[in-house]
């Protein structure tokens, strides 16, 4: 398949996600929505309108792919894909979600900025969490639930919940899971009839580990009460994505497949990375793969090794590439 729309989720390994569409529509020289006006996001955090995709008037729906930050919206997506597009997304467990989030956004959010550390914010979230500010917090509250079009702060009501669901259902074709990316990544090969190349990756935009905060056992509770919407979301998209593991490629073969996937992934590393690793920013020799870096997080990157041929860096260069310098280089190559 290649008409593919990917919601790009905040903090839920989307980055990743972004590289292998990007690099899957090079490959096979399809079109990508890029952001109008080389902006990094589709109007994020707006509802997303048609004409936030550049040359829009001109192109009409003549897209195949598209993956960059947006607050999803049905009927203006549609008007930029195809009818037969396939749509999917990523979900990530809201615990570790609201720790990243925190770390990341801690200088832009209000609700993070003036709470000492994570655990104090979840103790009292409306000490920090103003409703006027709710455009700045988006990032402090059920953030999935926002990428998805929905009200982040609407009250939890079982009817008004299951029926976000149902219309999350008809909209998307797979929602995957960042919390089991590898075996997401096989699902995601067999929705798309894709090969294992297609979806080889190295993980972008992650951060060190000394940046990471510990949740207490309070805080892990507080979460799913604070960001009940979110938790909602995942705990039912969490079981109908092992539902559809089994009704398809079933177990043995997914352990089969992800065992593969992972071979082939540490011999790319081997071909391509002087570390073997990802590396912190102040490591990073070739500036011009440095990844965004904010708030308190320090995003780690790749150092490529030195003497590869060109076919293989090439490969390798868009395999670490960041999102913000791939974005603008496919936009350079598309709209030149």
């Amino acid at each position: 398949k290649t008409n593919v729309m990917f919601l790009k989720t905040h903090k839920t390994a989307s980055s990743t996600v972004l590289n292998i569409m990007f690099r899957f529509a090079e490959r096979y020289n399809l079109t990508v929505a890029l952001p109008a006006n080389q902006l990094v996001h589709l109007g994020y955090p707006k509802t997303f309108l048609a004409r936030f995709v550049e040359e829009f008037q001109a192109i009409g729906s003549n897209y195949n792919i598209m993956c960059n930050h947006l607050r999803f919206n049905p009927s203006e997506v549609q008007k930029v894909m195809a009818a037969n597009t396939f749509y999917f997304s990523i979900l990530r467990n809201p615990i570790p979600l609201l720790e990243s989030s925190y770390a990341y956004y801690k200088d832009n959010v209000p609700a993070f900025r003036i709470s000492k550390d994570v655990n104090e914010y979840l103790a009292s979230p409306m000490k920090y969490y103003h409703p006027a500010d709710y455009k700045q917090n988006i990032y402090a509250r059920n953030i999935m639930w926002f990428d998805f079009g929905y009200d982040n702060n609407a009250e939890d009501n079982k009817n008004y919940i299951q029926v976000v669901l149902k219309e999350i259902e008809q909209n998307f074709h797979l929602i995957l899971i960042a919390d089991y990316f590898d075996e997401s990544m096989i699902v995601l090969k067999h929705a798309l009839c894709w090969d294992l190349d297609d979806v080889i990756y190295f993980k972008l935009n992650s951060r060190s580990r000394d940046t990471v905060q510990t949740l207490t056992p309070e805080s892990e509770e507080r979460i799913k009460a604070w960001c009940s919407l979110d938790w909602k979301l995942y705990l039912h998209f969490n079981q109908s994505f092992w539902r559809r593991i089994e009704e398809t490629i079933g177990l043995e073969e997914l352990e089969k497949e992800v065992n593969h996937l992972r071979m082939r992934q540490k011999d790319l590393m081997e071909t391509c990375l002087s570390d073997q690793e990802a590396v912190g920013k102040d490591h990073i020799k070739n500036k011009a793969l440095l990844p965004f870096q904010s708030g308190a997080a320090n995003i780690l990157g790749y150092n490529l090794k030195q003497d590869l041929d060109n076919r293989t860096l090439r490969t390798c260069q868009k395999m670490v590439m960041p999102e913000l310098q791939y974005t603008s280089y496919l936009y350079a190559v598309q709209h030149p």
